[in-house]
């Protein structure tokens, strides 16, 4: 099993390092790392390009697990077929960590949020509605998309180990703690790559999402 989550994870990361809003951005001859929050992410995108191409990144992001985790499945169905959840959450976990950290990009990637909700929905998805909720408030109230990132990556943290711990969640009693683990980890990457955004939010100087490009 170690090789297969090793497989697992390194697929994910190739499908993960094909960062759409990078991508994006060089089609129309613009490198969104020196535009606007130089950030490749959807709302930078979507600051800088307009709605249409922050809707793409973001769709393209999501997908970015569910791809990888159907590679594996199609590698490991058969002959893993009571680990495949696992190892459907290591190449959802592998897709973080390649739009994360994109080895072309000298590891300066996204902050990983719309990766984290292809792997959300696929490999926590009781978990889903408490973390969109939490999003949708806080960007609604405060036009913040950053705080709603945070506070969502924090309500995944929780609810993963609340739900680890009651059994709610879909994996074999053996594997629970490994996938209350990298749910951590997930939640915790989300919350650092966003020091920036927090410091900003501290002083006050953060940028509010508009639904208008500039």
């Amino acid at each position: 099993m170690l090789t297969a989550r090793v497989v697992s994870l390194l697929i994910g990361y190739v499908f993960g390092m094909f960062v759409s809003g990078f991508f994006l951005g060089k089609s129309k001859h613009v490198d969104l790392r020196k535009r606007g929050s130089g950030n490749v992410g959807t709302t930078n995108t979507a600051r800088v390009l307009g709605l249409k191409y922050g809707a793409i990144t973001l769709l393209c992001d999501c997908l970015k697990p569910v791809l990888a985790s159907l590679v594996v499945w199609l590698i490991f169905g058969r002959s893993h077929a009571d680990q495949i959840r696992l190892l459907i959450l290591y190449a959802s976990f592998g897709a973080v960590l390649g739009h994360d950290f994109p080895a072309f990009m000298k590891f300066r990637g996204g902050k990983g949020v719309a990766a984290s909700v292809g792997l959300i929905l696929l490999c926590f998805p009781q978990a889903f509605p408490v973390c969109a909720v939490l999003f949708f408030s806080a960007v609604g109230i405060t036009k913040y998309v950053s705080l709603g990132s945070i506070l969502a990556a924090v309500g995944l943290g929780v609810q993963a180990i609340v739900m680890g711990y009651l059994g709610w969640l879909s994996y074999p009693a053996e594997n629970v703690v490994e996938a209350v683990a990298i749910a951590e980890v997930v939640s915790i990457l989300v919350i650092l790559l966003h020091r920036s955004n927090i410091s900003r939010l501290r002083s006050g100087t953060e940028n509010k999402f508009s639904l208008h490009r500039k």
